[in-house]
């Protein structure tokens, strides 16, 4: 810190010392109620920074998830932010995907490659993709097994990528293998 700031933090502090001896004296009598109001507005305060800051965590819980319907279908709701996700399992771990239909290929974040036993690190970045936020440079793999409800298909093409999209994308790679790919009243409708 340097002198301005060292001042301007003394005159600040002296300012908020008298503003608050002034507050102090003007309340005296009412010092207990005073105390009980400002313990439940820092209880108010605290309670509304807990619940935006686990907000996600709360949304994610209370959406609708994914349902498999009686002919096999695959019904995925529509998310609050107009997008379909689904939840797949590539090579037996779970990674969630947003469905983009404009996108070519199934594309896995890196810590979503990662968690289905691929090495980012090891995959050359020869490729490239156009995304709404730019090109991007991808590497191409395989994966074992990719799961979507009853249906698996085995040894399926992906794209890896190290640029920040946020979550992983289901594109038309994956999609083409089923017969019917229908929109309806806020549901997506996946069916073989």
């Amino acid at each position: 810190m340097n002198a301005d700031q060292i001042a301007s933090l003394l005159y600040l502090g002296l300012l908020l010392a008298a503003v608050g001896g002034w507050f102090f004296v003007r309340n005296r009598h009412q010092l207990g109620n005073l105390t009980q109001m400002a313990a439940l507005w820092g209880l108010i305060f605290l309670g509304a920074i807990a619940a935006v800051g686990l907000w996600e965590d709360i949304r994610r819980t209370t959406l609708p998830n994914q349902t498999i319907v009686a002919d096999g279908s695959i019904e995925l709701p529509r998310a609050p932010d107009g997008h379909f996700y689904a939840i797949l399992s590539l090579n037996d771990a779970s990674v969630r995907f947003m469905v983009d239909t404009g996108a070519t290929q199934v594309v896995l974040t890196s810590e979503d490659a990662q968690r289905v036993g691929l090495d980012p690190e090891k995959l050359v970045l020869l490729g490239r993709a156009d995304t709404a936020n730019g090109p991007i440079k991808t590497a191409f793999s395989r994966v074992k097994t990719i799961s979507l409800g009853p249906y698996t298909d085995q040894n399926i093409g992906v794209s890896v990528t190290q640029a920040n999209l946020g979550v992983s994308l289901l594109g038309m790679s994956y999609l083409q293998r089923f017969s019917r790919v229908e929109i309806s009243q806020n549901r997506m409708i996946l069916s073989r």
